[in-house]
């Protein structure tokens, strides 16, 4: 019950993942839930920061807020990638142990894994080779954190833990053909397709490398738990532990949609890390979490919220 009486503040609130991390907040009865934003507080700015933390008070700080997207998008704005992430979670854990926060959870990525980490991917691993090159700088980056959190517990004794969920998904994720991530970028690929009535989708790789997709509200449910159930200095894994080729995925997204036509693989462009697929024993060890969603099925809930969402669109006059 007390956890219920905590002020936390959630960077990143507002979106994919921090929605579905407030939802679950606000299902177990949190009342002092605070979503800064970003036009009200950039994190990347430490006056900004430091106002934050003097207005909200916060006990907790779940952080969520990144600069996010696919291989394409890492491939345009590695700079960017690297250094957004990274002055916001430095400063933001930085000044949370300055105002005495009573606990920070970390938010890491799959892409701070080595390129040929073994699989399945495990924790103690993590430091074992440098991350795949397309998203090199957005993996370092987040991966700071690990480094920033076990270093404030052992000089500060400061309560920050280190999460790393792997791809997600889910209904109010980034259908932007050109930041989105692949499952949200097949299903407009393939739905699109199927209403112009094209022939072919050209898909970037040659569909050989492996993904392991987590459904959002299984990720914000392991990370509301994990800040409820786990304090310790060990990096955690959120996942499934079920892995699938891109190819096999593309085809499951195709069924789905009805988009019978053919798919054209674009070898000229990267397919990014070979393989990814978690150990995920140390979550449900640690803190009780096991993902529930099946792919398939929260494939089928992730196309039925875009197709609302397409259908409630303003139509075009017609003279």
């Amino acid at each position: 019950m007390l956890w219920k009486h905590k002020r936390v503040v959630v960077t990143g609130g507002s979106g994919f993942l921090g929605s579905a991390v407030v939802d679950k907040l606000r299902a177990r009865g949190y009342q002092n839930i605070i979503v800064p934003r970003s036009s009200n507080y950039d994190l990347r700015d430490q006056e900004a920061i430091v106002h934050l933390y003097k207005d909200a008070k916060p006990q907790v700080v779940i952080h969520l807020a990144a600069v996010v997207g696919g291989i394409g998008a890492n491939r345009a704005n590695p700079g960017r990638f690297f250094y957004d992430n990274a002055i916001m979670g430095i400063q933001m854990m930085e000044y949370a142990r300055q105002f005495g926060v009573e606990k920070f959870v970390a938010v890491g990525t799959i892409c701070a894994y080595p390129k040929f980490a073994s699989v399945p991917f495990k924790e103690e691993e993590l430091w074992n080779g440098y991350p795949e090159e397309t998203n090199a700088p957005y993996g370092l980056a987040k991966k700071m954190m690990l480094v920033q959190a076990q270093a404030y517990r052992a000089q500060y004794g400061f309560n920050a833990i280190y999460l790393l969920p792997v791809n997600l998904y889910g209904p109010r994720d980034n259908f932007d053909l050109e930041s989105s991530h692949v499952i949200p970028a097949l299903i407009r690929k393939c739905v699109e397709a199927k209403e112009n009535n094209d022939e072919k989708i050209v898909l970037w790789g040659d569909g050989s490398p492996t993904r392991e997709f987590l459904y959002v509200e299984d990720a914000a449910e392991g990370i509301v738990l994990a800040t409820e159930r786990y304090d310790g200095s060990e990096p955690v894994n959120l996942g499934t532990g079920e892995e699938i080729s891109i190819r096999d995925l593309a085809q499951m997204i195709a069924g789905e949609v009805g988009f019978s036509g053919s798919m054209v693989w674009d070898t000229s462009k990267p397919n990014g890390q070979p393989r990814r697929c978690l150990d995920v024993s140390r979550a449900q060890q640690y803190f009780g979490f096991r993902a529930h969603e099946g792919l398939h099925e929260g494939i089928a809930k992730t196309l039925a919220w875009f197709l609302a969402r397409r259908s409630k669109r303003p139509q075009a006059a017609v003279n």
